[in-house]
Protein backbone atom coordinates (compact mmCIF):
# COMPACT_ATOMS: atom_id res chain seq x y z
CA UNK A 1 0.00 0.00 0.00
CA UNK A 2 1.22 3.49 -0.69
CA UNK A 3 1.56 6.03 2.09
CA UNK A 4 -1.41 8.10 0.94
CA UNK A 5 -3.77 5.11 0.81
CA UNK A 6 -6.09 4.42 3.70
CA UNK A 7 -5.97 1.00 5.29
CA UNK A 8 -8.03 -1.57 3.45
CA UNK A 9 -10.67 -3.23 5.61
CA UNK A 10 -11.75 -6.71 4.56
CA UNK A 11 -15.14 -7.77 5.88
CA UNK A 12 -17.38 -10.75 5.35
CA UNK A 13 -19.82 -10.33 2.47
CA UNK A 14 -23.51 -11.05 2.63
CA UNK A 15 -26.81 -10.74 0.79
CA UNK A 16 -26.48 -6.93 0.88
CA UNK A 17 -23.39 -7.24 -1.35
CA UNK A 18 -24.94 -9.19 -4.25
CA UNK A 19 -25.22 -6.10 -6.46
CA UNK A 20 -21.53 -5.32 -5.87
CA UNK A 21 -20.59 -8.96 -6.57
CA UNK A 22 -22.50 -8.74 -9.87
CA UNK A 23 -20.63 -5.55 -10.76
CA UNK A 24 -17.34 -7.20 -9.88
CA UNK A 25 -18.09 -10.11 -12.23
CA UNK A 26 -17.41 -7.78 -15.14
CA UNK A 27 -13.90 -7.18 -13.79
CA UNK A 28 -13.30 -10.83 -12.87
CA UNK A 29 -14.50 -12.42 -16.10
CA UNK A 30 -14.26 -9.66 -18.71
CA UNK A 31 -12.56 -12.03 -21.17
CA UNK A 32 -15.38 -14.59 -20.90
CA UNK A 33 -18.41 -12.29 -21.23
CA UNK A 34 -20.68 -12.41 -24.23
CA UNK A 35 -21.52 -9.46 -26.41
CA UNK A 36 -23.96 -7.13 -24.57
CA UNK A 37 -26.92 -8.00 -26.81
CA UNK A 38 -26.74 -11.78 -26.38
CA UNK A 39 -28.11 -11.99 -22.84
CA UNK A 40 -26.50 -13.33 -19.69
CA UNK A 41 -23.87 -16.00 -20.10
CA UNK A 42 -22.41 -18.52 -17.66
CA UNK A 43 -20.71 -15.71 -15.73
CA UNK A 44 -24.08 -14.98 -14.09
CA UNK A 45 -23.87 -18.37 -12.33
CA UNK A 46 -21.27 -16.93 -9.97
CA UNK A 47 -23.86 -14.84 -8.09
CA UNK A 48 -27.28 -16.07 -9.21
CA UNK A 49 -29.41 -17.11 -6.20
CA UNK A 50 -26.64 -16.00 -3.82
CA UNK A 51 -26.90 -17.48 -0.36
CA UNK A 52 -26.84 -21.17 -1.27
CA UNK A 53 -25.03 -23.47 1.15
CA UNK A 54 -21.29 -22.92 0.73
CA UNK A 55 -21.54 -19.39 -0.74
CA UNK A 56 -18.91 -17.23 0.96
CA UNK A 57 -17.66 -13.73 0.14
CA UNK A 58 -15.32 -11.07 1.47
CA UNK A 59 -15.42 -7.40 0.50
CA UNK A 60 -12.52 -4.91 0.55
CA UNK A 61 -13.38 -1.39 1.71
CA UNK A 62 -11.14 1.63 1.16
CA UNK A 63 -12.15 5.05 2.53
CA UNK A 64 -15.68 3.79 3.08
CA UNK A 65 -16.19 2.41 -0.45
CA UNK A 66 -16.07 -1.18 -1.71
CA UNK A 67 -13.05 -1.63 -3.99
CA UNK A 68 -12.88 -5.38 -4.42
CA UNK A 69 -14.51 -8.70 -3.70
CA UNK A 70 -13.58 -12.34 -3.54
CA UNK A 71 -16.04 -15.15 -3.20
CA UNK A 72 -16.43 -18.85 -3.69
CA UNK A 73 -19.30 -21.15 -4.38
CA UNK A 74 -19.87 -24.80 -5.18
CA UNK A 75 -21.00 -25.80 -8.67
CA UNK A 76 -22.39 -29.08 -9.94
CA UNK A 77 -21.56 -31.16 -12.99
CA UNK A 78 -24.70 -29.98 -14.81
CA UNK A 79 -23.90 -26.26 -14.41
CA UNK A 80 -20.15 -25.90 -13.85
CA UNK A 81 -18.20 -22.68 -13.46
CA UNK A 82 -15.21 -21.87 -15.67
CA UNK A 83 -12.75 -23.27 -13.11
CA UNK A 84 -14.85 -26.31 -12.19
CA UNK A 85 -12.88 -29.26 -10.83
CA UNK A 86 -15.53 -31.29 -9.01
CA UNK A 87 -18.70 -30.84 -6.96
CA UNK A 88 -16.80 -30.79 -3.64
CA UNK A 89 -14.32 -28.06 -4.61
CA UNK A 90 -15.51 -24.46 -4.34
CA UNK A 91 -14.55 -22.13 -7.16
CA UNK A 92 -13.08 -18.77 -6.28
CA UNK A 93 -13.77 -15.52 -8.10
CA UNK A 94 -11.92 -12.30 -7.29
CA UNK A 95 -11.90 -8.79 -8.70
CA UNK A 96 -10.57 -5.38 -7.76
CA UNK A 97 -11.76 -2.10 -9.28
CA UNK A 98 -9.13 -0.71 -11.68
CA UNK A 99 -8.11 2.31 -9.57
CA UNK A 100 -7.41 0.09 -6.53
CA UNK A 101 -5.19 -2.44 -8.30
CA UNK A 102 -1.55 -2.75 -7.34
CA UNK A 103 -2.24 -1.66 -3.74
CA UNK A 104 -2.48 -5.05 -2.03
CA UNK A 105 -6.26 -5.30 -2.24
CA UNK A 106 -6.24 -8.53 -4.27
CA UNK A 107 -3.75 -10.14 -1.91
CA UNK A 108 -5.79 -9.15 1.16
CA UNK A 109 -8.99 -10.52 -0.41
CA UNK A 110 -7.35 -13.76 -1.54
CA UNK A 111 -5.77 -14.40 1.86
CA UNK A 112 -9.03 -13.73 3.71
CA UNK A 113 -11.07 -15.98 1.44
CA UNK A 114 -8.53 -18.81 1.51
CA UNK A 115 -8.56 -18.55 5.30
CA UNK A 116 -12.36 -18.87 5.30
CA UNK A 117 -12.24 -21.86 2.92
CA UNK A 118 -9.76 -23.62 5.22
CA UNK A 119 -11.91 -22.84 8.26
CA UNK A 120 -14.96 -24.26 6.45
CA UNK A 121 -13.01 -27.50 5.94
CA UNK A 122 -12.57 -27.44 2.17
CA UNK A 123 -9.44 -29.42 1.24
CA UNK A 124 -9.12 -27.69 -2.17
CA UNK A 125 -10.28 -24.57 -3.99
CA UNK A 126 -10.16 -23.77 -7.70
CA UNK A 127 -10.31 -20.77 -10.03
CA UNK A 128 -10.19 -19.79 -13.67
CA UNK A 129 -7.94 -16.98 -14.88
CA UNK A 130 -7.28 -15.32 -18.23
CA UNK A 131 -4.16 -17.04 -19.56
CA UNK A 132 -2.77 -13.62 -20.57
CA UNK A 133 -3.06 -12.25 -17.00
CA UNK A 134 0.48 -13.08 -15.86
CA UNK A 135 0.22 -10.91 -12.73
CA UNK A 136 -2.83 -12.78 -11.44
CA UNK A 137 -1.34 -16.18 -12.30
CA UNK A 138 1.80 -15.24 -10.37
CA UNK A 139 -0.28 -14.04 -7.38
CA UNK A 140 -2.23 -17.29 -7.33
CA UNK A 141 0.99 -19.30 -7.60
CA UNK A 142 2.38 -17.52 -4.52
CA UNK A 143 -0.73 -18.70 -2.67
CA UNK A 144 -0.34 -22.35 -3.59
CA UNK A 145 -2.40 -22.59 -6.78
CA UNK A 146 -1.15 -24.88 -9.53
CA UNK A 147 -2.38 -25.17 -13.09
CA UNK A 148 -4.57 -28.24 -13.65
CA UNK A 149 -6.23 -27.46 -17.01
CA UNK A 150 -6.29 -24.87 -19.79
CA UNK A 151 -8.24 -23.92 -22.86
CA UNK A 152 -7.76 -21.31 -25.59
CA UNK A 153 -8.25 -18.30 -23.30
CA UNK A 154 -8.04 -19.45 -19.67
CA UNK A 155 -6.17 -21.52 -17.13
CA UNK A 156 -7.82 -23.52 -14.35
CA UNK A 157 -5.82 -23.57 -11.13
CA UNK A 158 -6.24 -25.58 -7.93
CA UNK A 159 -4.87 -25.05 -4.41
CA UNK A 160 -4.57 -27.69 -1.73
CA UNK A 161 -5.70 -26.20 1.60
CA UNK A 162 -4.36 -27.16 5.01
CA UNK A 163 -7.54 -27.17 7.09
CA UNK A 164 -5.93 -28.13 10.41
CA UNK A 165 -5.16 -24.65 11.79
CA UNK A 166 -7.73 -22.14 10.48
CA UNK A 167 -10.51 -20.21 12.19
CA UNK A 168 -13.08 -18.06 10.34
CA UNK A 169 -12.10 -14.53 9.29
CA UNK A 170 -12.88 -11.81 11.83
CA UNK A 171 -15.21 -9.03 10.73
CA UNK A 172 -13.31 -5.87 9.82
CA UNK A 173 -9.81 -7.24 9.40
CA UNK A 174 -7.46 -4.42 8.41
CA UNK A 175 -4.46 -4.73 6.17
CA UNK A 176 -1.79 -2.19 5.42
Amino acid sequence: MTGESAKIVVRRGGAQDVRFLRDMLHHAYYWKERAPDTGPGPVALYVKAWGRPGDTAVIAIDKGFPVGAAWYRLFDNDRPGYGFVDERTPELAIAVVPNARGKGVGTALLEALLHDARAAGYPTISLSVDRANAGAIELYGRHGFEQVAEDEDSVTMLAQLDTSTSQPTNEGTETA
